[in-house]
Parts: structure tokens; sequence; C-alpha cells
């Protein structure tokens, strides 16, 4: 027996019927943070050093993203 049901709510109304805990002001603060430090960095190497101590991963995330721009960008050519 299968049974499928359908809910239609927004992203919001599903996020209280889940009991998740609402992250928009976590969101925002980062957000702000990296404006911020965009705005004071002058340059790339900077900016992704302070990626990188951002990265819950560190330097392996950022070789997972690397790997992924650039199997992205050899199957886009």
């Amino acid at each position: 027996m299968k049974i499928n049901v359908e809910v239609e709510c927004t992203p919001e109304e599903a996020r209280r019927a889940m009991g998740l805990p609402d992250l928009a002001p976590v969101h925002e603060r980062y957000v702000s943070m990296m404006v911020d430090a965009i705005d004071k960095q002058g340059s790339p190497e900077a900016f992704q050093q302070m990626l990188q101590s951002w990265s819950p991963m560190g330097e392996a995330s950022m070789g997972l993203w690397r790997a992924m721009f650039d199997a992205g960008s050899k199957t886009g050519k």
C-alpha cells in the first residue's frame, strides 16, 4: 500500500511545524560579517584566508569547492 500526502505551506510554516529553530538572525549576521570583511579586505588572497577560517572543514572544504567548480567548468566547455 502506498499513501501520498501533499501539504501546501510556506518554508516558514514547515520549519515551525517540524520544530526547527529560526536561523534567519544568524544568517543575517553571517552575511553582514562577510560584507564587512569584503569591504575591509583588499586582496583575493586575504578573502580566501577569511573564508577558510570561517568554513567548518577549513582547507578540506575549500578543496571540495575547488573540485566542484573545476568539474563544472570542464563540462561547460
